[in-house]
């Protein structure tokens, strides 16, 4: 079992959750901080202490207060983390369950786990914790279909940019005005167009409406 876990969340009622989880594990030392700032400046003073942690367990989303911070989400300090410290395990534990957005924390940033704060969320981060500590990557339930192929997944950040603004009721036109004001490429209408069609055959959308809604149903905006 882990010895070290730190836990990144600003919500005192699931930390105390997450707290007894772990204690009921065997963890011998968990610290926990509200704030990602502090969660990054623990990690970095455990390194140069020699005492690294050996887990990260994170929430995505932080309440903003009067306290100004570097690291604004727990995706962001994931990323950093990630980059510097790759050996640290980390948890996703969020109400987050966007397929795409699972797909890019475990695929982009290495994340080693991804649990849903759900009814059985304290159990299902007891599952993933005995399951990283095998070397195995865990989704829960809700969201396991984020790594599956047949899914369709297998999209660009480019066509993710493309349909939300589709989904906000912009024209193909709008959409090239858009994209050519904040300088995201291609941005001309025929590029916008061909790759419309390609996203409508690829999944199966009668048109731009049905598109929308199969993305919106499978969590990839």
């Amino acid at each position: 079992m882990f010895k070290k876990v730190l836990v990144s969340e600003d919500m005192d009622d699931i930390n105390k959750g997450i707290y007894n989880t772990l204690c009921d594990l065997g963890v011998k030392q968990i610290d926990q901080v509200q704030y990602c700032d502090d969660a990054y400046l623990k990690i970095k003073k455990a390194i140069l202490d020699n005492a690294p942690y050996e887990l990260l367990i994170t929430d995505l989303s932080f309440k903003s207060d009067y306290r100004e911070q570097r690291f604004t989400s727990g995706e962001v300090l994931i990323e950093s983390v990630k980059k510097e410290y790759p050996e640290l395990k980390v948890i996703v534990y969020s109400v987050e369950d966007r397929l795409q957005r699972v797909r890019t924390l475990i695929k982009k940033h290495k994340v080693e786990a991804y649990v849903c704060k759900s009814r059985r969320g304290l159990t299902e981060l007891s599952n993933a914790i005995k399951a990283i500590l095998n070397n195995e990557i865990y989704l829960s339930p809700e969201v396991n279909n984020a790594l599956r192929p047949k899914n369709n997944l297998e999209i660009e950040d480019f066509d993710i940019k493309l349909l939300k603004q589709l989904s906000f009721g912009l024209s193909q036109d709008d959409i090239s005005t858009y994209f050519k004001k904040n300088n995201i490429s291609p941005s001309s209408l025929s590029s916008i167009e061909k790759r419309l069609n390609k996203l409508r055959i690829q999944f199966k959308a009668n048109n731009a409406i049905h598109l929308v809604a199969i993305v919106k149903d499978l969590g990839l905006i």
